[in-house]
Order: structure tokens, then sequence, then C-alpha cells
């Protein structure tokens, strides 16, 4: 069955990408790319001669040039901005190339909770302070109802997607101490890149007063102040 490659080109450094995600953009035919998301260098050197920017394009569209090309043969990458099983709406684009006859193989990438954990300089789970993470985003034009003040008073930390627009809504309506540490990291990884910190009481105002109004992760727990955390030592090193 002829296939398409969904990659995810990691998110902003253009060194995240795999090694096996940069290997088959090196041999693409045709390049669909998400847009301002993903990194323009990667774009730039890739040698496909098709390039589509999927900004504005419809499921339908996109998936049709995708379909086309696979059957004629040719080496199809779809480039996901982060790791694409986030918020990535591949199912739907699979669903359609299967009912056209083409199959899709995903290549993970470095999500962008992972860069900002990184600029953080912190871990997301973290012994003895939050041993689980919570990945969710706010209602908005395609969820009619979250559960971020539920999942918020379980005191694990907290990563919040889409929710830059809504930053002031949502810290509101978490169920956590107004003193619980709290970041927002915009476009992490990108040379850009805007670490803000603060609590829940404080943070929307901070990272307003930087001018971040998108493309940023909001991030709630203790493992923002991981280095004044008392965090317990790891048995693996123990």
């Amino acid at each position: 069955m002829p296939k398409i490659y969904i990659v995810g080109a990691g998110c902003g450094d253009p060194g995240l990408i795999t090694v096996k995600g940069k290997d088959l953009l090196d041999k693409a035919d045709l390049l669909v790319y998400a847009g301002s998301l993903v990194n323009p260098e990667l774009v730039k050197n890739c040698p496909a001669e098709e390039k589509y920017d999927s900004w504005g394009m419809k499921l339908e569209e996109m998936t049709e040039i995708m379909a086309k090309a696979a059957i004629e043969g040719k080496t199809v990458v779809r480039l996901h901005s982060g790791d694409p099983a986030l918020y990535g709406a591949i199912v739907e684009q699979c669903a359609l190339l299967k009912a056209k006859g083409v199959d899709a193989e995903r290549v993970p990438g470095v999500s962008s909770m992972f860069g900002a954990a990184a600029a953080l300089e912190t871990q997301l789970t973290l012994r003895g302070v939050s041993e689980s993470v919570i990945i969710t985003r706010p209602a908005g034009n395609t969820l009619d109802k979250d559960k971020i003040a539920e999942m918020s008073a379980l005191g694990e930390t907290m990563v919040i997607f889409l929710g830059t627009e809504h930053m002031e809504d949502i810290l509101s309506r978490v169920r956590c101490p107004p003193e619980t540490p709290a970041a927002v990291v915009y476009r992490a990884t990108w040379p850009d890149q805007i670490v803000v910190k603060g609590t829940v009481a404080d943070i929307a105002e901070k990272a307003r007063a930087e001018g971040i109004e998108r493309t940023s992760l909001i991030i709630i727990g203790d493992v923002v102040k991981a280095c004044n955390s008392e965090y317990i030592n790891s048995h693996l090193y123990g």
C-alpha cells in the first residue's frame, strides 16, 4: 500500500528533529508543512520539488494532494510541529488517507512541553514533588467544555496547550493555591524564546507585561521552582 510519512519537526530549534525525521525530509519529493509553527530552516533545506503550507488548507484538499503523490510513488512528508500525537489532528488525516488507499507512518518529534521543561531547567516529574503530568487545553472553538478546574485540584504538574489567549480565565478557574508556582514559556527553543515565572496569582499579568499573547505553554506546579523544591533523590542513583 502506498504511504506517506507524518513527521514531528520538534518544537522550534531545527536540531530537535529526529535523525529519522531529518532523513525522510532530505528524501522528500513533496512536503506539506505546518506553516509558521515549523522552523523555516527545515522547509528551506528540504529538497522537495513541491512544498505546501497547510495553513488555511482544508483537510480534504491536503490529503488529496498527499495521496495522489504517494500513489504516484513519490516520497511524501507531512511535517507537523512538536510531536504530532499532541493536538496534531492526525487521526482525521489518516482516516481520509486510508479511504484513498494510502497508509501513514508516524515519526515522533520533540513536543514543546519538553522544550519548555528544558527552558525552565526542570523536570515535569520530580520525585517528592510531582509524579504525574496533566496535559490539557481550554475550551474554545473546537472544545465545548474543559476539565481544567477539576484536574488542577490534583496537585500534579499541569501543562496547558493553546491557552495563551484565555490565560486570565484559565488561571482564575484553577483550584490550586494562588501561591502555586507557574510559568509561561513563549516559543520554546526558538531564538525569540521568552520564559516568565511567577505564581498562579500573578503569572498572567507578568506574561502580558512581556507582550505574550500567543504561541506559549502554561505550566503550573511546584516543578517550576524545582531547584527550591524539597524533592527526593532518585533511587536509580542512590
